[in-house]
C-alpha cells in the first residue's frame, strides 16, 4: 500500500487534490502482486504563467519510479504523470521478464509485479541498440564542452575534465541552460 507524501508550491493542496492524487497514484498498485510499503512523493508546483507542475517519485525495492509533467491543468498534469509512470512499469515489466527468460533468473525480481506473464511487445523495439560510437575524450574544461555540443547540435558532450582528469558529460536542459554531470 502506497502512502502519500503531497507538498504544494504556490498552491494549498486542498482534500479535493490530495484525494485525485491519491486515486490516480493508487491505481499504479495493480501492477503489483503485493503492494509495496512505499512513500508516493508528490510535489506539486503552479506557476505565474498559469502552470502547473506535477513531480512524482515512488522508491520500490528494485527501481525508482519518477515522472513530472506540466501542463495548464493541475489535473490533466496529474494524469500525464500517472500514464508515464504505468508506462516505466510496463517496460520494467518486460525488461525483467525477458532476463528472466534468457538466464532462468530466481522470480526474486518478478515476485513484486502481478501477471508478470504479461508482456508488452511493442517495447522490445525501444531497448535496441541501432547504432554504437566509439570516441576518445579529449581534455577540457566544462565551457569549451558546451561549445562543443552547441557546434555538434547535440543535446549533450562527453568529456575528459582537464582539471580532474575524470569523465565529464554537459547537457542542456529543459529550462535552456546547461549542466554538468562529473564522476568520481
Amino acid at each position: 500500500m502506497f502512502r502519500y507524501n503531497v507538498r504544494g508550491e504556490n498552491i494549498e493542496v486542498t482534500e479535493a487534490i490530495r484525494s485525485y492524487v491519491e486515486k490516480k497514484v493508487g491505481k499504479l498498485e495493480r501492477y503489483f502482486s503485493d503492494a509495496p510499503d512505499a512513500t508516493a512523493h508528490v510535489n506539486l508546483k503552479v506557476y505565474t504563467e498559469k502552470t502547473a507542475k506535477v513531480e512524482v517519485t515512488i522508491p520500490l525495492p528494485y527501481l525508482v519510479l519518477r515522472a513530472e509533467e506540466t501542463s495548464p491543468d493541475l489535473y490533466a498534469s496529474i494524469d500525464l504523470v500517472v500514464d508515464k509512470l504505468e508506462r516505466q512499469i510496463r517496460k520494467f515489466k518486460t525488461k525483467i521478464n525477458r532476463k528472466s527468460r534468457e538466464t532462468a533468473l530466481p522470480e526474486v525480481n518478478t515476485a513484486i509485479f502481478a501477471n508478470s506473464e504479461e508482456v508488452d511487445e511493442d517495447n522490445n523495439s525501444e531497448l535496441e541498440i541501432v547504432r554504437t560510437k566509439r570516441l576518445s575524450l579529449k581534455p577540457m574544461d566544462s565551457e569549451e564542452a558546451v561549445l562543443q555540443m552547441n557546434m555538434l547540435g547535440h543535446n549533450f558532450f562527453i568529456f575528459e575534465d582537464a582539471e580532474t582528469n575524470g569523465t565529464s558529460i554537459v547537457y542542456r536542459r529543459k529550462d535552456g541552460k546547461y549542466g554538468l554531470i562529473e564522476t568520481d
